[in-house]
């Protein structure tokens, strides 16, 4: 089955630019495009993409709201598409809200062609977070600017097991299953029941709030590495 995607950016440039590349792709169909978060969001609940393209600062609604519309969406609505923000900036505060908020990941407007073609296949494929070291760095540096851990997150990890709670830290560092089962020699499977259990546990949608649930709960800080 083809990835159903929808582009949600004011610029008409860009929208026909990433659909042209897109539309190009014989496993992805361009489903719509909207000039606004708004429409976006009509949009979305119309056609039921795989994945929404969504621009952070647009007229009439921005992004982060559209992204909340979406991905917390009032009852009696079911679809929840994934959502891959936009920006210019690689260091955005409205990119950190949405990344909280629920979103895939983000990608930079100037990425290369072909890093927006593998945006899409992987954030629809499920595995969530396009770049870990990019998105580790953008949460990184907004937590070093505004350093106001929650307790919440902090008590949550309570739930967890030792091995789980490692496995969380290593996502958070940006590490890839295959690099947490090399560190931990397990099996890469294994890793993936860890990582399933955790996003259970803690209620969290995918790897990106993963890692910005262990932000906010203290796991790692900027600086760590892994």
């Amino acid at each position: 089955m083809s990835i159903r995607v929808i582009i949600v950016d004011d610029q008409a440039m860009v929208r026909a630019g990433f659909a042209a590349l897109l539309s190009a792709q014989a496993d992805i169909d361009v489903a719509g495009e909207a000039p606004d978060g708004r429409e976006g969001v009509r949009l979305s609940r119309t056609v039921h993409p795989d994945v929404v393209l969504m621009d952070v600062r647009m007229p009439e609604l921005d992004g982060l709201s559209a992204a909340r519309e979406l991905l917390d969406p009032p009852p009696g609505v079911t679809h929840r598409p994934k959502v891959l923000m936009l920006t210019t900036f690689d260091i955005d505060d409205y990119v950190y809200e949405a990344l909280r908020a629920g979103a895939s990941g983000f990608l930079l407007k100037d990425a290369p062609p072909a890093d927006l073609i593998a945006a899409v296949r992987v954030v629809a494929s499920g595995e969530a977070l396009l770049a870990p070291s990019v998105t580790r760095r953008l949460i990184a540096d907004f937590v070093r600017q505004r350093p106001a851990p929650r307790k919440d997150p902090a008590l949550r990890l309570n739930g967890l097991t030792p091995r789980e709670t490692e496995v969380l830290e290593l996502i958070a560092r940006g590490l890839s299953n295959q690099e947490i089962a090399a560190h931990l020699v397990l099996a890469e499977q294994t890793v993936k029941t860890h990582v399933g259990r955790v996003l259970g546990k803690l209620d969290l949608r995918d790897r990106a709030q993963a890692v910005v649930f262990a932000y906010e709960a203290g796991l790692v800080r900027p600086g760590d590495s892994a």
